[in-house]
C-alpha cells in the first residue's frame, strides 16, 4: 500500500486549527510568529516553509504534533533562514536534518519528549544558539561538534541515556546552565556531575589543559549582538529611527503586496506540478504493486512445492515418533493404572483405621480388666515362653549381623573377595559357637530380667500389629513404584524423548508425597505402640515377678483375626474372594453382618455402601465375583462347600509365627518384579537410596553421603531412605 494512504488523517478540528493559524500569520500587520502546534499534522505542510520564507518569521512553533521529520521532500531548510525560534518538543522525531546548520539565525532549539537517538554533526554551524533543550530522548552520545557553538548559554541533556561529556565541551565558555543525570554518568564522573555546572566545565578545562574563567567574561558581545539585533526589530527604539522605519516600512509594502500577488500565482503553479506529480507517483506504485503481485504468486507457488515436500517428511517423521510413543505409552498407562490402585488402597487403609483401632482399643480394655493371678503364673509355662523370646532375640541378632556382613562383604568385594570370604566363615563360627553357649545362660536370665522380657514383648508386639505391617507392606511397594518410575525416566533420556514426561513427574511426586505420609503414620504407630507399653509397664505391680513373660504369653495365645472369624462363621470361598480383591480390611465388616455368598447375591451396590463398603469399583467387582461362584458352584455341585464350612480349626501358638498372608499389589504380579539399576555417579553399585522430595533412585548408599542435589533433577535432598532388596 502507497506510504501517503497509511498516513494518520488529522481531524476536523485539528483541520481547521491549520487553516486559521495559517490564515492569520498571512494578514498585514501580524507578528513574527508561525504556530501550528496541536493540529495533529504527521509532517510541516508546504505552505508552513513557503510562508516562513515570504513573511521571513522569526519563530515557528510545531510543538505537540505527530511529526517524524522535520523536512519533508520537495522542501528545504533555506526557507527557514530567518528563524531564531524553532520548537517542535512533544514529536515523534527520530532525527534531525543533517543540513540543521543552515539555520545560522537560530538562537533556541527545543526538541524534548521526541525519540532522537543522535544529534547531527552540523549543529556545530549554529554560531547564534543560545538555547538548546534534547531532554527525554533516546541519546547515547553528543558530538564533538558542540564545541563550536561559541554563544550556547543553556544545555538541558537530562533522562537520556548519555553517560559521557564530549571533552571539546570546555571551549564553550558562554555555557551557565547544565542539565543532565548526575547517576549515569561515567565522565565527568558522578560527584562532578552533582557539584552543578561550574564544576563540570572546570573539569573538562583541566582535562583539556585550558584555564577555566566564568562565562559572564565571554557573554558580553553575545548579549551586545542580541541587543543589536532586539533594537532593530523592537518598535521602542528611538524615535528618529521608528520615524524613518515607519516610512521604509509603507514603501515596502506596496511592494510586498506585488511580490505577494506573485508568490501566489507562483504557489498555484507549483500546487498544480506537485498534483501531476502525485498522479505519476500512484500510477508508478500501482505497476510496483502489480510486478509484485506477479513476483508473490511465483514464491507462492514454488512455497507450496516446498511444503508439499516438507509435508511427506513430516508425515515420515511423524509415523516413527509414533511407533516410538506406542512402545512407552503401554508401560506408561500400566503405571498410572497401579498408581490409582495404590491411591484407592490408601483411601481405603484410611476409612479402615478407625475400626482397627477401635478392635485395638477394645483388646486393650478387655487386657485391663483381666487380673493376673497366682494360679496362672504358676501354669505358665516358662522354659517354653523363654526359649521362644530367646529364639526371637536370637533371630534379630542373627539379622542385623548378616546385614552388617552383607554391608562390609560389598564395600570389600573387589579388592579382598577371598581374604573377606574367609573372615567372614570364621566370624560366623565364633558367633554360632558363641550363641550355643549363651542359649543356656541366657534362658535363665530371661527369666531374672524384666529388661529382656520387656524387649521381647514389644519386638513380638510391632511383629503382630496389623496396623504396622500394612504400613510396611505399602512402603515396600510405593519404592518399588519409584525405582521402575526412575528406571522408566532414565530410558526417556537415553531415547530423548520428552512426551508425557510431566505425567511421569507427577506420578513420581505423588508416590514420594504418599511414601513421606506413610512414614509419618508408621512412626505414629509406633509411637501408639510405646504408649501402650508405657501404659502397661505404670500399670504393673512393684513385686510381681515376670510380668513382661505373662504378657508376653498372652500375646502369644490371642487368637489371630482369621480365628475370630472363623467364630463369625465366614464362609471359606468368601474370605479368598475379599484377599484375591485386597479387600481383607473390610473382613471384621463382613463377619459382623454374618453376610453370606447367598445374601451377596440378593444384594446390590447400594446395599454394600450402607454396609461399609464405600468404593464404587470394588462394589460391582466383589457382586460380578460372587455370581461367578454361584454360578460354578451350579455347573459343578462337587465345588459348592457343605452349608456349615468354615475356617478349620487351628492350635494356638506358643512361639511368634511369621504372617501367613503375604501383601498382593493392585497391579499384575508379573510387573512387580524390579530390575536393579545401576549407581548414575559411579556406574559400578546397585541404586539403593530413595531422595526425599524428588522420589528418584538412582544413587548407591556410598555415593550419596556426599550429595546435597539429586544429580537427576538438581533438586534440594531433604531425606534419604535406604531400599532393602530381598534375594
Amino acid at each position: 500500500m502507497p506510504l501517503f494512504f497509511r498516513k494518520r488523517k488529522p481531524s476536523e478540528e485539528a483541520r481547521k486549527r491549520l487553516e486559521y493559524q495559517m490564515c492569520l500569520a498571512k494578514e498585514a500587520g501580524a507578528d513574527d510568529i508561525l504556530d501550528i502546534s496541536k493540529c495533529e499534522l504527521s509532517e510541516i505542510p508546504f505552505g508552513a516553509f513557503a510562508t516562513c520564507k515570504v513573511l521571513q518569521k522569526k519563530v515557528l512553533i510545531v510543538h505537540s504534533n505527530h511529526l517524524t521529520s522535520l523536512l519533508p521532500k520537495s522542501c528545504s531548510l533555506l526557507s527557514l533562514a530567518t528563524i531564531k525560534v524553532l520548537d517542535l518538543h512533544d514529536n515523534q522525531l527520530t532525527a534531525l536534518p543533517d543540513d540543521i546548520g543552515q539555520l545560522t539565525a537560530l538562537q533556541v532549539l527545543n526538541v524534548e519528549r521526541n525519540q532522537l537517538t543522535h544529534l547531527p554533526r552540523s549543529i556545530g554551524n549554529l554560531i547564534q544558539l543560545q538555547t538548546l533543550n534534547v531532554k527525554d530522548n533516546k541519546l547515547k552520545e553528543l558530538p564533538d561538534t558542540l564545541g563550536e557553538l561559541r554563544s550556547l548559554r543553556t544545555l538541558d541533556i537530562s533522562e537520556n541515556e548519555i553517560q559521557r561529556l564530549p571533552q571539546m565541551l570546555a571551549h564553550v565558555r558562554t555555557l551557565e546552565t547544565l542539565s543532565l543525570d548526575a547517576s549515569s554518568m561515567v565522565y565527568p564522573p558522578q560527584e562532578v556531575c552533582g557539584a552543578g555546572t561550574t564544576a563540570i566545565l572546570q573539569f573538562l578545562c583541566k582535562e583539556s589543559g585550558l584555564e577555566y574563567y566564568p562565562p559572564s567574561q565571554y557573554l558580553l558581545p553575545v548579549l551586545e549582538q542580541d541587543g543589536a539585533e532586539n533594537s532593530r526589530d523592537s518598535p521602542d527604539g528611538p524615535t528618529d529611527r521608528f520615524l524613518k522605519e515607519e516610512v521604509e516600512w509603507q514603501n515596502r509594502f506596496s511592494d510586498y503586496e506585488k511580490r505577494k500577488e506573485q508568490k501566489m500565482l507562483e504557489k498555484l503553479e507549483f500546487e498544480r506540478r506537485l498534483e501531476l506529480g502525485q498522479r505519476e507517483h500512484a500510477q508508478l506504485l500501482q505497476q510496483c504493486s502489480s510486478q509484485k503481485d506477479e513476483i508473490l504468486q511465483t514464491v507462492r507457488e514454488e512455497q507450496s512445492r516446498l511444503e508439499q515436500g516438507l509435508s511427506e517428511r513430516q508425515r515420515y517423521l511423524d509415523a516413527e515418533r509414533q511407533r516410538l510413543q506406542e512402545q512407552l505409552k503401554q508401560t506408561e498407562q500400566n503405571i498410572s493404572i497401579r498408581i490409582q490402585k495404590l491411591l484407592q488402597e490408601n483411601q481405603r487403609q484410611k476409612k479402615s483405621s478407625e475400626i482397627l483401632k477401635s478392635l485395638e482399643n477394645e483388646r486393650i480394655r478387655m487386657e485391663q480388666l483381666m487380673s493376673i493371678t497366682q494360679e496362672e503364673t504358676e501354669n505358665l509355662r516358662r522354659r517354653e515362653v523363654a526359649s521362644a523370646m530367646q529364639q526371637m532375640l536370637t533371630e534379630s541378632c542373627k539379622n542385623r549381623l548378616l546385614q552388617m556382613a552383607y554391608e562390609s562383604q560389598r564395600q570389600n568385594l573387589v579388592q579382598q573377595a577371598c581374604s573377606s570370604m574367609a573372615e567372614m566363615d570364621e566370624r560366623f563360627q565364633q558367633i554360632l559357637s558363641w550363641q550355643q553357649m549363651d542359649q543356656s545362660r541366657a534362658i535363665s536370665q530371661i527369666l531374672q530380667e524384666s529388661t529382656m522380657q520387656k524387649a521381647a514383648f514389644e519386638a513380638l508386639q510391632v511383629k503382630r500389629d496389623l496396623m504396622h505391617r500394612q504400613i510396611r507392606n505399602q512402603i515396600k511397594l510405593i519404592e518399588t513404584e519409584l525405582l521402575q518410575l526412575t528406571q522408566l525416566e532414565l530410558k526417556r533420556k537415553s531415547l530423548d524423548t520428552e512426551t508425557l514426561q510431566e505425567m511421569i513427574s507427577e506420578q513420581r511426586w505423588a508416590l514420594s508425597s504418599l511414601l513421606q505420609q506413610l512414614l509419618k503414620e508408621k512412626q505414629q504407630r509406633e509411637e501408639e505402640l510405646r504408649e501402650i507399653l508405657t501404659e502397661l509397664e505404670a500399670k504393673s505391680e512393684t513385686k510381681q515377678e515376670n510380668y513382661w513373660l505373662i504378657q508376653y504369653q498372652r500375646l502369644l495365645n490371642q487368637k489371630p483375626l482369621s480365628l475370630k472369624l472363623q467364630e463369625e462363621g465366614l464362609e471359606r470361598q468368601l474370605v479368598a474372594l475379599l484377599e484375591e480383591l485386597s479387600a481383607e480390611h473390610y473382613l471384621p465388616i463382613f463377619a459382623h453382618h454374618r453376610i453370606s455368598l447367598d445374601a451377596l447375591s440378593q444384594m446390590s451396590p447400594g446395599d454394600l455402601a450402607k454396609v461399609g463398603v464405600s468404593e464404587a469399583g470394588l462394589q460391582h467387582e466383589i457382586l460380578r465375583r460372587v455370581q461367578e461362584l454361584l454360578e460354578a458352584a451350579r455347573m459343578q455341585p462337587e465345588l459348592k462347600p457343605p452349608k456349615g464350612e468354615v475356617f478349620g480349626t487351628l492350635e494356638p501358638p506358643t512361639a511368634p509365627l511369621e504372617p501367613a498372608e503375604s501383601v498382593r499389589p493392585s497391579a499384575p504380579p508379573a510387573e512387580l518384579e524390579v530390575r536393579t539399576s545401576e549407581c548414575v555417579v559411579c556406574l559400578e553399585r546397585e541404586a539403593q537410596m530413595i531422595f526425599l522430595n524428588c522420589g528418584h533412585v538412582c544413587c548407591c548408599q556410598q555415593c550419596c553421603q556426599p550429595l546435597r542435589t539429586c544429580p537427576l533433577c538438581r533438586q534440594a535432598i531433604v531425606r534419604c531412605l535406604r531400599i532393602y532388596h530381598s534375594g
